[in-house]
């Protein structure tokens, strides 16, 4: 039976060239206070739900406009991008974002693709308090206990594995849990030296249209439809 391919893309560091959380805390947040919980969220020794949250509590609400302006200024889509959306939009390949980023950095930076992007799974900001609070709207489902707070996984369960070929793109601890239940993984930096180190078979990129290459030989050697 042929199958439909459905992509599940990481945000920051993918999509975008720098994790824009970390830059966020980098200009923001001395390192002292925000260093130690981003070590711990790679230790696993916090989750990333606990560790994004804590994250963002470092951040006064009065900066907001501060906050958004430096990151829709400094962040660079990576290469290729443009011409990837074209080609999943083409190809009838579903692709969604799925990212434990915020929206109020995420959405304006997809909005020029936003018509041909099926879906963005990302968390919610609050900034009506003293200071920012993160809101999870796509938590973990009972088979998932990492406690992801937009859990990839989940999302990726929601999408039938008898009609749907499943690939996950990603650079991060983020999408290591995906890319153990996907069919295909396209990955760099922590993601594809993880996936090397756990066996789990990945191609590897650095630009956008390396993906497209990916999706191709993907296309070849299944039997998904063009």
């Amino acid at each position: 039976m042929s199958k439909q391919i459905v992509i599940f893309c990481d945000f920051d560091g993918t999509i975008t060239e720098k994790d824009n959380i970390i830059d966020i805390m980098r200009t923001f947040v001395p390192e002292e206070q925000w260093k130690p919980i981003v070590d711990d969220i790679f230790a696993k020794k916090t989750s990333l739900r606990a560790g994004v949250y804590a994250l963002f509590q470092l951040v006064p609400s009065v900066q907001r406009k501060e906050v958004t302006d430096f990151v829709l200024n400094q962040a660079r889509v990576r290469e290729g991008f443009v011409d990837f959306v074209n080609y999943c939009y083409e190809q009838n390949i579903q692709l969604l974002i799925t990212s434990n980023g915020i929206d109020f950095f995420i959405e304006p930076i997809l909005a020029p693709y936003a018509e041909k992007i099926n879906k963005i799974y990302c968390n919610q900001s609050d900034f009506s308090g003293k200071n920012v609070e993160i809101i999870y709207p796509h938590p973990c489902d009972k088979h998932c206990n990492v406690d992801c707070g937009m859990c990839k996984t989940t999302i990726i369960r929601s999408y039938d594995s008898n009609r749907y070929f499943k690939v996950v793109i990603g650079d991060s601890i983020t999408d290591l849990e995906g890319a153990k239940i996907a069919d295909a993984v396209i990955a760099r930096d922590y993601l594809a030296n993880t996936c090397k180190e756990l066996g789990i078979d990945y191609q590897a990129f650095s630009n956008f249209h390396d993906c497209i290459q990916a999706l191709t030989t993907f296309i070849t050697q299944t039997e998904v439809p063009q």
